[in-house]
C-alpha cells in the first residue's frame, strides 16, 4: 500500500514534486524555467493526493522559483517547460531582468550576513581573548605587602668618665630604648638620675649614653 503520510515542509513538498513530474523539477543543478500558471496544473493534478496541500504546494512553489539554481537557470533565450516537460513560451527579456536582479540582491543579502556574522565573531573572540588576558595577568600579579617604616635608630654612645657629671643631660639605656634623663648624683657604684616624668632612679654608669 502507497504511503500516504502527509507532507511536513517545503523541502518535502519540493522533493515529492520533483519525483512526480521528473521532467519538470529538479532538487539538484541548474532548474528549467517554469510555464506561468504552472501552480493551477499542478494543484489539479495533485488534487486527489492526501500528502499535500494546495497551500503547501503555493510555498513549495514560491521557494523553488526563489533559489539560486532556479534563478540561474532564467537565461535569455530559454523556453519555461509544464508539467511533462514540453517547452512553452521562450522567456521574456523583462522575466530575465527580473529574474537577474533578485539573485544579485539575494546574494547580496547574504554576503550582508556572512559579514555581520564575521565582525560578531571576531568581537565576540575578541573580548574572550582580552578576558583570558586579564585572568592570567591577574593570577601573575603578586599581592602588594604593605611597607613597613621603620623608626630610624638612635644614636648613641656610653658616656665616657668625664662626661658623667651632675647636671648633664643623657640618655638611659633601659634595654627596650633609650630614656631621656639628668645626673642628679654620682656614687661610687651607680649614678642617679631624674627622669623626664621626674621618677629618681638608681643605674650603673654605662648604661648611660650620651
Amino acid at each position: 500500500m502507497e504511503n500516504s503520510e502527509k507532507l511536513t515542509n517545503s523541502k518535502e513538498v519540493i522533493a515529492y514534486i520533483a519525483e512526480r513530474f521528473p521532467k519538470c523539477f529538479t532538487v539538484e543543478g541548474e532548474a528549467k524555467p517554469l510555464k506561468i500558471g504552472i501552480f493551477q496544473d499542478l494543484a489539479e493534478r495533485l488534487n486527489e493526493d492526501p500528502k499535500v496541500s494546495k497551500t503547501q504546494l503555493r510555498t513549495a512553489l514560491r521557494q523553488y522559483t526563489s533559489s539560486w539554481r532556479y534563478l540561474h537557470g532564467v537565461k535569455a533565450g530559454v523556453n519555461r517547460v509544464d508539467l511533462d516537460g514540453n517547452d512553452c513560451d521562450v522567456l521574456e527579456q523583462e522575466h530575465v531582468d527580473h529574474a537577474l536582479k533578485a539573485l544579485e540582491e539575494s546574494k547580496a543579502k547574504v554576503r550582508t550576513r556572512r559579514k555581520e556574522q564575521a565582525i560578531a565573531k571576531a568581537t565576540k573572540e575578541g573580548e574572550a581573548k582580552k578576558t583570558r588576558a586579564k585572568t592570567v595577568k591577574s593570577s601573575n600579579t603578586k599581592p602588594k605587602t604593605a611597607t613597613i617604616k621603620k623608626k630610624p635608630v638612635e644614636t648613641t654612645r656610653v658616656l665616657n668618665a668625664d662626661e658623667v657629671i651632675v647636671g648633664k643631660n643623657v640618655q638611659v639605656n633601659m634595654g627596650s630604648g633609650n630614656m631621656p634623663a639628668t645626673i642628679v648624683e654620682i656614687n661610687k657604684d651607680d649614678v642617679r638620675v631624674r627622669l623626664n616624668n621626674g621618677l629618681v632612679m638608681a643605674v650603673k654608669a654605662e648604661h648611660l649614653r650620651s
